[in-house]
């Protein structure tokens, strides 16, 4: 018994969905979801996936099976049937391809307006330029914790050098609501610095409680870097004389990479540093640790002549836990 050529096709259409949808869910090409928002982005790249896989299975099969029937013959030297152009056939594999890729762009808009990508605070202030090195270095050490110093203005806070230009995470509902931890990050060749102005705290690793909603104010000292830690699935440039911002909120414990995804200068591998969730005692009793060391810092270092040849020495313990090149030491010292 011959099939007809129309069961053979939707069995195979079939077969193609069922691979397509397995495999779309159960790639397992991504790290862990460490953040609510992860969720969102993994839903899209799922779709993605199910789109792409088949696709490739469709025209991977299409090519193996005309390879195969219309292989030359044996002894057969001729030319094949002259073939002409098939509008409606052009139509179509014309048609389909756009379809989905304005299906893909509407579903990825929407993601990114989700989390907030256009605009979530409407905000556009007149962006102020940051100074060198030596700034965000020496913010590091006041206990006001600036992050920059424009002209002769002293910056305690990154909402001062200007309104949110760029951000994601804030989401539409949340854009009212402020976020359980501020953070103000200031990027620099090759380093993170994090601020906590509420709690009076640097550090040069970034460190969050679980479940509570995070928003990062960044801004670049000198080049363009860029946050990126991929179990989040979040992404935002820091870039020089505008703020940047990202809004997330923690959902799993552990320690995760925190990587500059720009290119910023010869370095820029070695630009890397640590986001490291941890319950709310945890983060309770480090920011405690914190606040203790911080003091004792500013009491030895008012002890200390800065001018003495020793100075750079006392600091530079200091600067290396938190990142900090010499050199941008050196800098803040003369």
């Amino acid at each position: 018994m011959k099939i007809p050529n129309s069961i053979w096709t939707l069995l195979v259409g079939i077969l193609l969905t069922l691979v397509s949808l397995w495999y779309g869910q159960n790639h397992g090409l991504l790290p862990v979801a460490a953040s609510k928002e992860a969720f969102l982005i993994d839903g899209l790249f799922n779709t993605m996936m199910v789109v792409s896989t088949g696709i490739f299975i469709l025209v991977e099969g299409i090519l193996i099976y005309a390879a195969i029937k219309y292989r030359r013959s044996p002894g057969d030297e001729t030319d094949g049937q002259p073939v002409h152009g098939n509008v409606p056939l052009e139509i179509l594999w014309t048609a389909i391809p756009a379809i989905i890729v304005f299906g893909i762009s509407v579903y990825s808009f929407d993601i990114y307006n989700e989390m907030g990508g256009f605009d979530p605070h409407g905000g556009h202030g007149a962006p102020q330029a940051m100074k060198s090195h030596g700034s965000a270095m020496a913010a590091t050490m006041n206990h006001d914790h600036p992050v920059a110093e424009v002209g002769e203005a002293k910056v305690t806070n990154l909402n001062q050098i200007a309104e949110v230009n760029a951000g994601i995470g804030g989401t539409p509902e949340n854009a009212e609501n402020p976020p359980d931890l501020e953070v103000d990050v200031a990027g620099l060749q090759y380093a993170f610095i994090f601020s906590y102005p509420k709690l009076g705290i640097s550090s040069g690793e970034l460190h969050v409680p679980i479940g509570r909603e995070v928003n990062l104010n960044m801004a670049a000292n000198d080049v363009i870097h860029a946050f990126w830690v991929p179990e989040f699935r979040l992404k935002q440039d820091l870039i020089p004389g505008r703020q940047t911002q990202i809004r997330f909120t923690p959902q799993v414990e552990g320690d995760y990479a925190l990587i500059c995804a720009e290119l910023c200068g010869p370095y820029h591998g070695a630009m890397r540093t640590r986001v490291i969730v941890e319950p709310q005692e945890a983060y309770d009793k480090w920011v405690q640790e914190q606040l203790v060391a911080s003091a004792e810092t500013m009491n030895q270092a008012v002890a200390i002549n800065p001018t003495a040849p020793f100075a750079d020495q006392f600091l530079a313990h200091y600067t290396h836990e938190m990142g900090i090149e010499p050199e941008v030491l050196h800098q803040v010292h003369h």
